[in-house]
């Protein structure tokens, strides 16, 4: 018998199987999800690295073009405070919440909707997507939000929102015709009509619950819940509702991850079917996470019963 000498035709048809193969192990998620709604919050200094912004933005065109209704609630607190700086602005906080002067919250503004939002929605469009920015202030109506200084006493931070309800006609509207909504996490107050600086994870959280989106996304800079905080590695792949309340309980789950989990579990409670904490900072994360059987971040599902 004559042995066949390899050739580099072998080689590629190996690789394009490999690449079918993949496709194929996507297919069980692609059929599910494909119509569903996904509530993305991307956050964390992730977002500072243009070039991992660009990939997140083009594995948001691949969840669209697969039949996925992205939307995007996005932060920008680093891009904020160097903002300030320029302008001569000092920036403070009280209990993690950024004091927002009427003077601030102009660069506040300009800097979350008229810069990190257009450039999120050019990103997208440019991959060949098609995505339209949402000002927040014509979705999240708010209330003041008062901060606490260290021995709990209540202190005025200025114009810092909490979402009081959604005004979802917009997004809606923006899925409907198959374009990606990106919104600000800026909201309007109720009664003044103020532009009110918004805790991202706060907003997209309270948005998940006015939409009831198939997931909810945190994408930061953690790789999601530790059993072991100092330990990388001790990463809790799938938990309940009520395992997340126990961690929080016991001090597993301290800090600012306390907010981020209590905003999930509301969220669960409100009719989303899971919500996932990944690390923004590895290469197409998010698809990981929804295409693959382990994932590669931690979801939060409201039973001990995997969907």
């Amino acid at each position: 018998m004559v042995k066949r000498t390899p050739t580099l035709y072998d080689g590629a048809m190996t690789t394009a199987a490999e690449k079918a193969s993949v496709l194929i192990k996507a297919l069980p998620y692609l059929q599910r999800f494909r119509g569903k709604t996904f509530l993305i919050k991307m956050g964390g200094s992730a977002m500072d690295d243009p070039g991992l912004v660009r990939e997140v933005m083009r594995d948001i065109v691949f969840l669209e073009v697969a039949g996925i209704k992205p939307v995007i609630v996005h932060g920008g607190g680093k891009a904020i405070s160097a903002a300030m700086e320029k302008s001569g602005l000092e920036a403070k906080f009280v209990g993690g919440l950024r004091i927002t002067t009427p003077e601030a919250i102009k660069i506040v503004d300009r800097t979350l909707h008229g810069e990190i939002n257009q450039g999120l929605v050019d990103a997208i469009n440019e991959f060949g997507g098609r995505a339209t920015s949402i000002h927040g202030t014509s979705v999240f109506q708010a209330t003041q939000l008062s901060g606490k200084d260290e021995s709990g006493e209540e202190v005025d931070i200025g114009r810092v929102g909490r979402v009081n309800h959604c005004l979802t006609e917009d997004v809606l509207y923006a899925l409907s015709v198959g374009l990606v909504p990106v919104v600000s996490p800026l909201g309007r107050h109720i009664e003044s009509g103020e532009t009110h600086n918004i805790n991202a994870d706060l907003a997209a959280a309270a948005l998940a619950c006015a939409l009831k989106p198939a997931k909810l996304v945190y994408l930061s800079d953690v790789p999601g819940l530790l059993s072991n905080p100092s330990d990388q590695s001790s990463l809790i792949e799938s938990i309940t509702g009520d395992e997340a309340r126990d961690l929080m309980e016991d001090g597993t789950i301290t800090g600012g991850m306390i907010p981020k989990i209590t905003s999930a579990l509301e969220a669960l409670e409100s009719g989303v079917e899971k919500v996932h904490f990944i690390d923004g900072r590895t290469p197409h994360t998010l698809l990981l996470e929804i295409f693959t059987k382990s994932g590669i971040g931690t979801e939060i599902r409201k039973t001990n019963r995997p969907a």
